[in-house]
């Protein structure tokens, strides 16, 4: 499938980049006790609260591995929509409700695999995958980068999840939709995270970012028409399907 970028603005280019990072990840994701429906994670049971506190204290640990650079645990606030393609194909797409996401840093790509081998890393995956529903593991790089996220203080974080018919043109659109953001809600840092060649995953590319406010992110982005006419009306018509989730530092 060609890329044809529909309702064409010259407000929109793509994305301004940086060389992607040479870290590795290992992304968890799960679900734990995500709302029924897209909306605000208003609760967070005791069970869960323990949880999240246990993870932050493995977290710790888990960063006294060589190898490991930073962990990062979020927890969910605002369950987004996802968009059409994903309502369309619910029958093959499965959706993201992920309401507790813990992220490894590794200094290289090859390295998270060493990582996922240790003690420690078992140890907050055992955990995690006790207490979820369904736990989603990838091993992945750094594809594209805006910038560096800022996990060091406190802010509205993106994890959006891509699937679409095409994968190469679900990552020649996201240039599009990353740009968009960039002009509409100075979005200045994002890495979109690929899964490593032998790593299954159920969804293309995993893109994570950092707002400083979650009503002002919000107004810059719903209240745009071009949101509509450009943003989903593009997803829409290169058969891609977006499942963003908003998260804070736990």
């Amino acid at each position: 499938m060609d890329l044809r970028i529909v309702n064409p603005d010259p407000k929109y280019s793509t994305v301004t980049l940086i060389p992607p990072a040479t870290l590795g990840y290992v992304h968890l994701a799960a679900e734990v006790r995500p709302p029924p429906r897209p909306g605000p994670v208003i609760r967070t049971p005791r069970q869960k609260a323990e949880l999240i506190g246990g993870l932050k204290v493995l977290a710790r640990q888990l960063e006294q591995v060589a190898a490991v650079e930073k962990v990062t645990v979020y927890a969910a606030t605002v369950m987004a929509p996802p968009s059409g393609y994903v309502r369309q194909h619910k029958d093959q797409v499965r959706p993201a409700r992920f309401d507790v996401v813990v992220l490894v840093e590794t200094t290289t790509p090859e390295a998270a695999r060493e990582v996922q081998a240790t003690s420690a890393y078992q140890a907050l995956h055992d955990l995690l995958r006790g207490q979820a529903r369904r736990l989603h593991v990838i091993a992945a790089r750094n594809l594209k980068r805006v910038g560096d996220v800022d996990k060091t203080r406190p802010g509205t974080f993106l994890f959006n999840y891509f699937v679409g018919d095409d994968p190469q043109v679900v990552v020649a659109l996201w240039d599009y939709l990353a740009g968009w953001y960039q002009t509409e809600t100075g979005m200045d840092n994002s890495t979109l995270l690929a899964p490593l060649e032998d790593q299954p995953s159920d969804y293309v590319v995993i893109n994570h970012a950092r707002w400083d406010g979650l009503l002002g992110f919000a107004a810059r982005q719903f209240t745009k028409k071009s949101f509509r006419t450009y943003m989903v009306a593009n997803l829409d018509a290169h058969n891609v399907g977006a499942m963003p989730i908003l998260y804070r530092l736990a």
